[in-house]
Parts: C-alpha cells; structure tokens; sequence
C-alpha cells in the first residue's frame, strides 16, 4: 500500500487503487515469465551430466595446474611490457579521440545540435556497444596479429567510454563563469578553454586514469584473439594443456592488475 502524508504531517496507509493493483501484478507476472523463459533458455543446451561432473573436473584441474613452473616466469616479462604498452597507448589514443567526440556530444559545447551532436553520440554508442574482445578480433582480422591490433582495439573501445563521461560532466559545468566569460566578448574557443576545461579538468584526469587501469584488465585477455602481450602465452600454454604455466600467468596477471589498481588510485587521490 502506498504511504500519504497528511496535512498534520502524519503518515497514513492508503489504499491502492484497482488500476494500480492491477498493474503491480501484471508487472509481477510479466518477472515470472521473464524468470521461466530464462531457465527454458538455459535448459535447451546445457547437459547437467556435464554439470555434475564439474566440481570434480575442477578438482582434478587444480590438482594439474600445481605446482606452478616458476622457470617459465623469466618469458613473461616481455608480453607483461607489451600488455602494460598496449593498456597505455590505447588509452591515450582513446583519450585523443573521446575528448573531441564529447565536446561534440555535449549540449553546452557542441557547434550543432542538430548534425554533430546526434553523429557523435552514434560514435558514443557504437564503441561502447562493441566489447574490447571483438574489436581486436575484427582488427586481427584485417590487420594481423600483432600489439597494434590490440592498441587500435583499446583505444576504440575507450572512446565510448570516456566520451559518455566527459559530456556528461561538460553538460553539469556552472553556466554563470561560462556567462561571465562570454559577457568579456569571448570567442567560442575562449569559452572552452576558460570557461568549461578549468571545470573538467579533475574529471578528465580521473575518467582517465579509470580507463588506463580498466584497459590494464582488458588488454591481458586480447592476446587469445592474436592482439598480443601476455595472453597470446596464456593461450598457448592452454592449447599445450601446459597446466603449471598457466597458474604462474594466472599469478602475473593478477599482480599486474593488483599494481596498477595500486597506482590508479594513488594518481586519482593526487588528482581530485
């Protein structure tokens, strides 16, 4: 039942009307519905013998994967440096890319609503819509397997991310020191530069650093699509079912992932 505050201040039950039950539990039964043709979903290629059998299967791994082969730790550092090159050029090509498309994006910015403002936002969309993974299949596809795949994959994938963050934060700035700026007779460009930027600027710092450590995660796994760094190893000791490598670079990405989460935050705390 809903809450009705009455003029006393008191807070009194009222009775839900018959349209309004009605539609709580339509939209109850519309979850239901949801939730049964999920498990259906599920249910159609899953074999639960399969099911069963994997606690046992998953023990049987672990009892493979250890001890680790720590002699295999001195091939790593090399694909972990391109992994970390891979996470931080794409992030600053991403960065060079997603600042112009948010400007473009952004109300309080954008030349033309009409035109630019709806082509940017489609850019928006369709990077954010594709996951790192796929664009470094398609780049793969097309350019060969190398790190400049998974660069070019990073950075397309961060435009969308960075560009949604930083017209959003464009389009919350205070209008009255961009008025003031204008009232001194400003160019646009001398609007952006002292009347949006000095607002922004601990924003962008932190959507970027964000990113950089994100793209840190992202990047160690292209390498199973041929992008390079330490996931092309990863992938290989796999296809061996060499089982003791793969722990010692399941322990190298996540140290990698711990550092990097260490230095993000340590930048973003200088930062903001």
């Amino acid at each position: 039942m809903p809450i009705q505050t009455l003029p006393t201040g008191q807070v009194a039950w009222q009775r839900r009307t018959m349209p309004a039950r009605l539609a709580r539990w339509f939209g109850w039964l519309l979850g239901v519905l949801l939730v049964v043709q999920s498990w259906q979903v599920m249910n159609a290629d899953t074999i639960w013998e399969f099911v069963y059998d994997a606690p046992a299967q998953a023990g049987d791994l672990l009892v493979r994967m250890w001890p680790p082969r720590w002699s295999v730790l001195d091939q790593l550092w090399r694909p972990l440096w391109d992994t970390l090159n891979m996470a931080t050029l794409g992030t600053a090509l991403g960065v060079v890319l997603g600042v112009p498309v948010a400007f473009l994006a952004a109300r309080t910015t954008t030349p033309s609503a009409t035109i630019l403002r709806p082509i940017a936002l489609l850019v928006i969309v369709a990077s954010r819509s594709i996951n790192s993974l796929i664009w470094a299949l398609l780049l793969v596809t097309v350019m060969g397997p190398g790190v400049l795949a998974g660069i070019i994959a990073i950075a397309l994938r961060s435009i969308g991310f960075i560009g949604k963050l930083l017209y959003e934060a464009l389009e919350e700035t205070d209008a009255n020191q961009v008025e003031a700026i204008t009232a001194t007779g400003a160019s646009a460009a001398q609007r952006i530069a002292f009347g949006f930027i000095p607002q922004i600027m601990p924003t962008f710092a932190g959507i970027s650093v964000y990113r950089w450590d994100i793209n840190i995660r992202e990047s160690t796994v292209l390498g199973l699509v041929g992008a390079g760094g330490i996931g092309l190893q990863l992938n290989a000791s796999v296809s061996r079912l060499a089982w003791p490598e793969v722990t010692v670079m399941f322990a190298a990405i996540l140290c990698t992932v711990a550092v990097s989460e260490w230095v993000s935050a340590r930048v973003r705390a200088a930062i903001i």
